[in-house]
């Protein structure tokens, strides 16, 4: 029998992770690990308790949920810990700043219970919670901003040229939210074909994850807001 997946619950309203925690424990595939009521909280209690997923609130007092997601992200010791960010949609400048940090993906607050239980299982399995539609629109709104920051090392536009024209038509694809199955099935390759390529373009453009790998799509320009 498959363990639980061990969920730390990192949000500075009492109320909200009581829910949360509730919803989560009537899940029979899911224990609540923890609950943390700051970003600092968050870190320690993951360094601590070692959950598969933590959820965590963007805006917290102290140390914000972008920062816990950053030192959950680079600390080698916590490689197997998939962060999910909850916020609004007037926090956009702050998601792309939590997918850059590292997160495996968000969600909005006043998102229906089911789909944060299968946001959880889908990036505790190492899957981005990326798709096309919101979150796709979201990135592609807030690259935009005269005020965005590029991927770290200058991934977008430095890197871009050392690319295959096939790993660039898989590049364009994730950055418009397909998942491997759904690029596979565009470029008419193998799912496990198209894990390679993904696997080869992170490194080449030296990004951590998907998110940021949908965030070089963008800010490269090989995929552009409203296409």
């Amino acid at each position: 029998m498959t363990n639980p997946l061990r969920v730390l619950l990192a949000d500075d309203q009492t109320l909200v992770r009581s829910a949360f925690a509730m919803l989560v424990a009537s899940a029979p595939d899911m224990d609540v690990a923890g609950e943390a009521e700051n970003g600092l909280r968050a870190v320690e209690m993951t360094r601590e308790l070692r959950p598969d997923v933590v959820v965590m609130d963007i805006r917290m007092p102290g140390l914000d949920g972008i920062e816990a997601t950053r030192r959950i992200a680079e600390a080698p010791d916590l490689a197997d810990v998939r962060v999910l960010v909850l916020t609004t949609f007037d926090d956009d400048e702050n998601v792309l700043a939590a997918l850059r940090a590292g997160a495996a993906g968000f969600l909005v607050k006043d998102t229906r219970p089911a789909e944060l239980l299968d946001a959880i299982r889908v990036v505790a399995a190492g899957d981005a919670l990326l798709s096309p539609g919101p979150t796709a629109r979201l990135i592609a709104r807030v690259v935009r901003l005269p005020d965005a920051v590029s991927v770290p090392g200058g991934a977008a536009g430095k890197r871009l040229d050392e690319l295959s024209a096939r790993e660039r038509e898989v590049l364009a694809l994730v950055g418009r939210g397909l998942n491997n199955a759904e690029v596979a099935g565009v470029l008419d390759l193998s799912p496990l074909t198209v894990k390679t390529h993904v696997s080869r373009v992170m490194g080449k453009l030296r990004v951590r994850d998907r998110p940021q790998l949908v965030v070089a799509a963008y800010e490269s320009g090989l995929v552009r807001p409203g296409e």
